[in-house]
Formats: structure tokens, C-alpha cells, sequence
């Protein structure tokens, strides 16, 4: 049998001091919650149920496409690409979000130090990997051992617009990262791109005018080897969505 490991965060209710703008929340009803919900809905009373007990269940009252683990969608970073119009998560082909997979470790990087081409060829050549359409590449930063921490957004090197296009250039379709974000820290952009007073600086990967996917806020690449394994990360088919929340694994061979 191969061995799975989970690269995807926890989806729980986020702590009081979270903002509103980033909060996950969660209500949970109870085995007697739903025997109630039973008993209005069809009259059948709780001694009728085994144990007294309805079914439990969970509504999300808070919870954005974008939210802990998910595959961004080419629509989440600008209308048009390429003079198209950019598709959105649910139009995106299946096979992308099955493939080889390949760490790229960046562990040893500041945060707002955004990896280069270079050094994205340099990460791949000590892994002993050969890219390939298809290949989906995952950037280890260390950052999800942060992961729930009020200051998880603000970590993080984050990744160049030219490394993306590099990536891109090579037919890789898919690429993931253990932060919050593919870019640097959005207050590091900001501080630059208002230092700088220049279009393009913020969100630079983001907005590099490519078709590609990103998986951002991934969780344990570094139970992983370098190379040698599979990712599937299908994401949720939210029509119209800017991304997709998604149960992200490693396929490893026994």
C-alpha cells in the first residue's frame, strides 16, 4: 500500500482576536441538537432514535474560498489573462491537480526574501529532479509551524514573479507553498510598492499574467523527500470561484 501524508491545514474556528476579514467560524449542533431538528421536521420523537440521538452537524457562518488550505484559480488574479478572460477554479482542467510532485526547500530564507529563478534551478538540481509538464512544485518555507498564529499572515519569503514565469516556462501548471501567500507578506509589498510609487511591485506573482494555479497555506512538506512522489489536490468545484478549498496529499510509494 503507498503512504499518504496530509499536506493540507486544519479547517476550525479561528480564535476571538482573528479580524472578521480573515475568520473562519463554525456551528456545531450536537446529537441532541438533531434529535430535536427530527422531532419538528418529521415528528419522530428522540425515543424512536437509537440512543435518543439525531444526526450531528456544521455550518460554516464564516468561510471564505480562500481560507485555509486551497488552489487559487488564474480568476483570483486578474480578469483577463492573456487577453482572455481568466477562468475561474471550477473551469480548470482535473489533470492539472494530479501529478509528480517536487519540494523545493527554502527553509533557510527570510521572510519577504522571495526565491529567484536561480534559485528555484539551484533547489531542483540538489533534489536530482528533471521538470516536466505537469509536475506540480511545492516550496518549503517552514512557515505552516506558524500556522494559527495571529501573526502567520506576516511570514514568509514568498516567491518572485520571475521564478513563476521560470516555473511557468516549464510547463508547470500547479505550484504550492507552506505560507500564507505565493507572494511576500502583502504589508512587505505594500510598504515597497508605496515606497517605489510603481505599478506591478505588489502582488507581482500574483499578477504575472500567466495561467497557473497556486496552492497556498500547505502543511508538513517537510515529512516529505525531495522527489519521488505524487500530489492530488483537487479542489472544491465552487462555479464562478476565485479558488477552491482543497484536501492536498502526497502519494509516497511504499
Amino acid at each position: 500500500m503507498p503512504r499518504v501524508v496530509d499536506l493540507s491545514a486544519p479547517i476550525a474556528p479561528s480564535p476571538p482576536e482573528l479580524p472578521e476579514l480573515l475568520r473562519t467560524d463554525i456551528d456545531y449542533e450536537d446529537h441532541a441538537a438533531g434529535a430535536k431538528a427530527i422531532e419538528a421536521m418529521l415528528g419522530v420523537p428522540p425515543r424512536l432514535l437509537r440512543d435518543g440521538e439525531g444526526w450531528a452537524v456544521e455550518t460554516f457562518t464564516r468561510f471564505g474560498t480562500h481560507n485555509s488550505t486551497h488552489v487559487d484559480a488564474p480568476w483570483h488574479y486578474n480578469s483577463t489573462v492573456g487577453g482572455a478572460r481568466a477562468r475561474t477554479i471550477d473551469e480548470l482542467p482535473l489533470e492539472w491537480f494530479l501529478g509528480p510532485g517536487v519540494v523545493l526547500d527554502m527553509a533557510h530564507k527570510a521572510d519577504g526574501d522571495p526565491m529567484t529563478a536561480a534559485e528555484a534551478e539551484q533547489a531542483l538540481s540538489a533534489a536530482g529532479h528533471e521538470l516536466r509538464p505537469g509536475d506540480i512544485v511545492l516550496v518549503r518555507t517552514g512557515r505552516d509551524a506558524f500556522y494559527g498564529e495571529l501573526d502567520y499572515m506576516a511570514r514568509g519569503p514568498g516567491v518572485t514573479a520571475e521564478a513563476t514565469r521560470w516555473l511557468h516556462d516549464r510547463g508547470v501548471r500547479v505550484m504550492g507553498i507552506d505560507a500564507w501567500g505565493w507572494d511576500a507578506p502583502l504589508h512587505l509589498q505594500a510598504e515597497e510598492a508605496k515606497a517605489r510609487d510603481e505599478a506591478g511591485i505588489f502582488w507581482a506573482a500574483h499578477q504575472a499574467g500567466l495561467e497557473y494555479c497556486q496552492i497556498e497555506r500547505l502543511c508538513n512538506l517537510g515529512a516529505l523527500p525531495a522527489t519521488g512522489f505524487q500530489v492530488s489536490c483537487l479542489p472544491l468545484k465552487v462555479v464562478g470561484g476565485s479558488a477552491g478549498p482543497c484536501r492536498a496529499v502526497a502519494i509516497l510509494p511504499d
